[in-house]
């Protein structure tokens, strides 16, 4: 599916592009008073009250889908499911595997709730430490080594392709890639920037992405932008490059990284002026695929969204 996606995405919802969820962590403790130790979503499902706040949540969304006609990118709740973070939630790593497997399975649920609705589920994953102020910057090939067998329990499980979100390092982003490309699974790969409109590392969004096409030929079908606002990065986008863009999912708030993660209340931003910012995404990156959200925002963001962009 990898060469044809996007081909795929736009046969599925009239020449449109799909929709994905919101900023499913920060709804989650926010909006409905869970404590996500790690910022892990995941061990929700294995309680009653959290897998039926997961489900509130994903259906708010595809509602939305349903109502502009279009499909859903249904993202597992796998963001920090990889081993790594496994010690610091008292984890094993058998139990983390079960965890990703136990994630897909609930998406399929889903997408057998909406018959009606196009659905492709996304195998999620993060990066391998905080990916505003890391401890370490890994290789490409320890980086590799590190989300191989997240990417393969997910592959293994039923995912149709690989997302990885918050990337602040290029050579996260390439073994990432390279460890998708041994199992022949589609990859997106989503940068985060700062409020300069850079990695963290101080590269640019062109570089980045330039860079991990040259060491990987081109094998992500996309890369996407999330965790930062429009304003972060719209006056960058530039370029040739930017026709390799397929994904935005960007904050509800205009705060830097550092703010947001001292913040103890919600910065939902304004629903309706988010959307108009899509909009004016969407008139100069016509390649985007998908539009969602992250920090700060819900379903009301999204059914926003799809109404400025999908009418």
């Amino acid at each position: 599916m990898s060469l044809t996606m996007s081909d795929y995405l736009l046969s599925r919802s009239n020449g449109r592009p799909w929709l994905s969820d919101g900023g499913l962590e920060t709804a989650l403790i926010f909006l409905e008073g869970f404590d996500l130790p790690g910022f892990a979503s995941f061990p929700l499902l294995e309680t009653a009250e959290g897998t039926a706040a997961l489900r509130r949540y994903f259906r708010d969304m595809l509602e939305t889908a349903r109502e502009h006609e279009t499909g859903l990118i249904l993202a597992t709740a796998t963001w920090r499911a990889s081993r790594g973070w496994g010690p610091s939630l008292g984890l094993s790593s058998d139990q983390i595997d079960e965890a990703n497997r136990r994630s897909v399975a609930f998406a399929e649920s889903l997408r057998d709730e909406f018959p009606d609705v196009p659905i492709l589920i996304e195998g999620v994953l993060g990066p391998h430490g905080d990916a505003y102020a890391p401890d370490r910057i890994l290789t490409a090939q320890e980086a590799q080594e590190y989300h191989r067998p997240q990417i393969r329990v997910l592959t293994d499980a039923g995912a149709d392709f690989i997302g990885a979100y918050t990337l602040s390092s290029l050579g996260e982003a390439i073994g990432i890639a390279e460890a998708a490309r041994e199992v022949e699974m589609p990859v997106l790969l989503s940068f985060t920037v700062e409020t300069d409109g850079r990695l963290s590392s101080g590269i640019t969004l062109a570089e980045a992405i330039a860079q991990t096409d040259s060491a990987t030929g081109s094998y992500p079908i996309w890369y996407g932008i999330n965790c930062a606002h429009p304003d972060h990065f719209r006056d960058h986008l530039n370029g040739n490059w930017i026709g390799r863009i397929g994904s935005i999912r960007a904050n509800a708030s205009r705060k830097s990284h550092a703010e947001l993660d001292e913040a103890t209340e919600l910065d939902a931003g304004n629903p309706a002026e988010l959307a108009l910012d899509y909009a004016e995404l969407l008139s100069l990156l016509p390649q985007v695929r998908v539009l969602g959200g992250c920090c700060g925002t819900d379903h009301r963001h999204i059914a926003a969204i799809g109404k400025a962009c999908l009418g």
